[in-house]
């Protein structure tokens, strides 16, 4: 009896052991996968005409989400969308790390609370530090840790951006180095000041130069257009956008509900930016952009990154992209056209990383001259930045 007792605990012990081991080293790994995932593999072929012009211009994303999945994004990865050899394989010269401290469950685009959160169980499960399990400020303190972590290792391959000084710097070294890449750290929904809008002046010393006001909810500066009760900026979210301003961070419309919008372009002094979103004229849906709201960004001399997911562009390749992008710069002007694709954001899309090169080629074929379409592809994205960053 004494001996069959020992061989259960032991059979018990060692299932533990397997679960805890599937938790925290396979099942991270798994979920990225069946999140993030590629419409088409690589490679990628296009025609001579856009790979002429794709080698020959500058790339800039404004979001993408690869931090949250725990890679070392100085390898080539075999899951999700970004790493450093793809955004070099890309042609991608700047791309936009955005930070997600929280997210709700059974996300949808139409109606969600604050009361759950799907990242404690992958902070926990991708062995975060403790202290991240119960502070979103602390997540997106060591996710800006892990990133400068891996520009110190890339051996100046990989270079964070914090001041105009630090881009036109790296912008004059890449025509002798091509392929190096610069990275820009921002932040998905305020709910990571944690109710203190002084929080703002914590994570620009973190190295954060962009932040939106919510996510996929409501939060204490300002409302959601998926949220609960889609308000306008709150006294503050003002106080926020204040801090920010004084800081020169970068003010990112994106999610915002269309009374925060409003509020937030009101009393804007600097221009703003969605950094991923799609438009209504081709998609509608409550998480695109309409008409009015496109207008007003462009006279607040802002940039609208179009995205590559389906809720986007309702469309599951470049030609659907290429639509949106045709939309929006024949109803604002092309100055205000970037790229925005949400890689690695838990969504679908048409191709990684690598394949941005497809983008282009959609871009030929809907009419975009070479002018055009070096703006939109990025341009645009490092003139705002030369612009608007901090000196």
């Amino acid at each position: 009896m004494r001996r069959t007792f020992k061989f259960v605990l032991w059979g018990v012990a060692l299932l533990l052991v397997a679960g805890l081991g599937f938790f925290f080293f396979v099942l991270p790994g798994q979920v990225e996968a069946a999140l993030n995932g590629v419409r088409q593999p690589p490679p990628y072929t296009a025609s001579q005409a856009a790979s002429e012009l794709h080698g020959a211009i500058q790339i800039a994303d404004l979001h993408a989400d690869p931090l949250l999945w725990g890679r070392d994004l100085l390898k080539r990865g075999a899951r999700g969308h970004v790493d450093i050899p793809r955004l070099d394989e890309g042609n991608v010269a700047l791309q936009v790390f955005s930070v997600v401290t929280k997210s709700p469950q059974n996300l949808n685009i139409e109606r969600n609370d604050d009361r759950s959160d799907d990242i404690t169980l992958l902070a926990i499960g991708q062995r975060w530090p403790l202290r991240t399990w119960f502070s979103l400020k602390e997540r997106a303190l060591y996710q800006a840790d892990r990133l400068s972590r891996m520009a110190a290792a890339s051996e100046n391959r990989f270079v964070l951006i914090k001041t105009k000084r630090d881009l036109a710097r790296f912008l004059q070294r890449r025509k002798a180095e091509p392929g190096i890449v610069a990275g820009l750290l921002a932040i998905e929904g305020a709910h990571v000041l944690e109710g203190d809008p002084a929080n703002v002046d914590v994570l620009f010393d973190a190295g954060y130069r962009m932040m939106s006001v919510a996510h996929f909810f409501d939060t204490e500066m300002g409302g959601s257009a998926h949220g609960v009760d889609k308000g306008g900026l709150t006294d503050d979210g003002r106080e926020m956008i204040r801090r920010m301003e004084a800081k020169k961070m970068i003010v990112d419309l994106s999610h915002g509900s269309a009374a925060q919008v409003a509020d937030v372009l009101a009393m804007a002094t600097r221009p703003t930016v969605v950094s991923h979103t799609g438009v209504k004229g081709t998609c509608d849906n409550n998480r695109n952009l309409s008409d009015e709201q496109l207008r007003a960004i462009a006279a607040n001399g802002g940039l609208v990154g179009l995205g590559f997911w389906e809720t986007a562009v309702c469309g599951a390749d470049a030609a659907a992209i290429a639509r949106a992008q045709r939309y929006t710069a024949d109803l604002i002007g092309i100055d205000h056209l970037a790229l925005g694709s949400d890689f690695d954001g838990a969504v679908e899309t048409p191709f990684d990383a690598s394949g941005l090169i497809e983008v282009t080629e959609a871009m030929l074929a809907a009419g975009f001259t070479d002018e055009e379409i070096g703006k939109a592809m990025g341009g645009n994205q490092i003139r705002f930045l030369l612009e608007n960053l901090p000196d």
